[in-house]
C-alpha cells in the first residue's frame, strides 16, 4: 500500500505542472458579425475566413482549444444591426470581427472599449476613422476599396470585353456613394457608353427582380454591379438573373464568379 501510495504521489508531481500549464492557458473569445450567413464562416470555400482562421492558429489561437467563436449575422438587414451589435457587445467577447462598414458602424456605436477589426469600404468615408496614418479609436482592420477611379477602369474592360456594347445597366443602392456613379458616367462619354443607373431604396429579393425586369425593358447591352456589402447576399440571385438575361456583367467580387457569374 505505501508502494502504491508513493506512486500515486510521484505521478500526481509529475502531472503537476502540466495541470498547472493548462490552467493558465488564457481562453479567448472572438465574435464574428456578418451580413450573410453565419456557415460561410466555416466554409472552407470561403478563403476570407479560412486566411483568418490560419493566421489564428499561426499565433497560437485554435479554436476548440484556447479559442471560442461566436457568429453572429445581419442577414443583410441594416435596420437590425444596431440591436445585433448590442447584443453582441452585451456578450463582451474580447475582440468583434465586424465584414462591412455598416455594421463595424453599428458596433463601434454600441462600444468604445472592446476591439474591433473590420474589413470594408473607405474608412474615412465610412466614419470608421479620422485618417489613415492616425485612425484613432477602437477599431482597425482592411480596406478593400480601391477608389471610385476604379469604376471608369470597370468600364473600360467591359468595353473592351464587349465592344459592341453601348447601354450598360448599374444596379447599385441608395446608401452607396454618388461618386462611383459619376465616374462611371464621365467613362461612359469617353467609350461612348450611355450609363443607366438603377438605385434600389431597399435590397430585397423582390427588388432586384424589378431591378433586371427594368434593365431588360431599357434594352441594355451589359450590367454592372456595385459592390455594396447590401448586395452581397444576394449575389446568386444577381448571377442567374444576369444568366437568364442573356447580358455580359461585370462583377466587384471573385465570390460572384464563383456562383457562376
Amino acid at each position: 500500500m505505501r508502494r502504491r501510495d508513493c506512486m500515486i504521489g510521484l505521478l500526481l508531481a509529475a502531472a503537476a505542472p502540466s495541470l498547472r500549464a493548462q490552467e493558465r492557458v488564457k481562453q479567448h473569445r472572438i465574435a464574428i458579425v456578418t451580413t450573410g450567413p453565419v456557415a460561410r464562416i466555416h466554409d472552407p470555400r470561403v478563403r476570407l475566413f479560412q486566411a483568418f482562421f490560419q493566421e489564428l492558429s499561426r499565433l497560437g489561437d485554435v479554436e476548440g482549444q484556447n479559442l471560442t467563436i461566436e457568429a453572429y449575422s445581419g442577414g443583410g438587414r441594416p435596420e437590425g444591426y444596431a440591436d445585433l451589435a448590442r447584443e453582441v457587445v452585451n456578450r463582451n467577447p474580447d475582440l468583434i470581427v465586424a465584414s462591412t462598414d455598416a455594421i463595424a458602424r453599428a458596433v463601434r456605436a454600441a462600444t468604445g472599449a472592446i476591439p474591433i477589426v473590420w474589413i470594408g469600404g473607405d474608412p474615412i468615408q465610412a466614419g470608421l476613422a479620422t485618417s489613415l496614418a492616425h485612425p484613432g479609436g477602437n477599431i482597425t482592420g482592411v480596406t478593400v476599396y480601391a477608389g471610385t477611379e476604379i469604376w471608369g477602369k470597370r468600364l473600360q474592360i467591359l468595353k473592351e470585353a464587349v465592344p459592341a456594347a453601348s447601354k450598360a445597366a448599374y444596379l447599385t443602392t441608395r446608401v452607396s456613394q454618388a461618386a462611383e456613379g459619376q465616374q462611371l458616367r464621365d467613362a461612359g462619354q469617353r467609350l461612348q457608353i450611355s450609363v443607366i443607373e438603377l438605385p434600389l431604396e431597399e435590397v430585397t429579393s423582390t427588388a432586384i427582380q424589378r431591378a433586371f425586369a427594368e434593365i431588360a425593358q431599357q434594352q441594355s447591352d451589359a450590367v454592372i454591379v456595385n459592390s455594396n456589402s447590401l448586395l452581397f447576399p444576394y449575389r446568386q440571385l444577381i448571377v442567374e438573373l444576369a444568366e437568364k438575361s442573356r447580358l455580359p456583367a461585370l462583377y466587384p467580387w471573385r465570390e460572384y464568379v464563383e456562383r457562376a457569374g
